[in-house]
């Protein structure tokens, strides 16, 4: 078994997860917000939708520098279709990427920086855990409080929700 294959089992179990809570934000809620301080739940769904866009970096380059963004501007969907679309394309890539990804390439170091300042580094498998499959599962979490807010059904993740009480 390669190095990647467990993590690519668990980032489509994962996304797929991730999908089914995306599919039910609400287009008329889009600007909502729990909190002032909190993201809109359109902001935090299209983040969800970009992260796996992520990987592109990770396995191209050495790092990152959260300072040298330049121009960079967020995700921000119009509507759920745009929202699914543009998850699916991002899964769908990242999957991909990792079925080639060489396998001593993933022990190397990768690290974000700011400016000379070195946030974190990691060996590349592990940055692909945290920042893609964990950062993800961290915000589907608060998605799916946001869902609950708006009186919108839960979907089943890991087990029954109080919506789908079934497997």
């Amino acid at each position: 078994m390669s190095l990647i294959e467990p993590i690519l089992t668990e980032f489509k179990l994962e996304s797929a997860n991730t999908r089914k809570a995306l599919e039910r934000v609400p287009e008329n809620r889009f600007d909502w917000k729990p909190h002032e301080k909190s993201w809109t739940l359109v902001q935090l769904a299209s983040h969800l939708a970009e992260i796996p866009v992520w990987l592109g970096s990770i396995l191209e380059t050495d790092e990152m520098d959260v300072t040298a963004q330049g121009d960079y501007q967020p995700f921000r969907a119009q509507d759920r279709q745009q929202l699914l679309d543009t998850f699916d394309r991002n899964v769908k890539q990242a999957v991909e990427l990792m079925k080639k990804a060489p396998t001593e390439k993933l022990g190397k170091t990768w690290r974000i920086r700011s400016g000379d300042d070195v946030l974190w580094e990691a060996p590349r498998i592990g940055v692909i855990k945290s920042m893609l499959i964990n950062h993800a599962i961290q915000h589907r979490g608060q998605l799916t409080v946001y869902l609950r807010l708006n009186d919108v059904p839960v979907p089943s993740i890991y087990g029954p929700s109080a919506d789908e009480p079934g497997f």
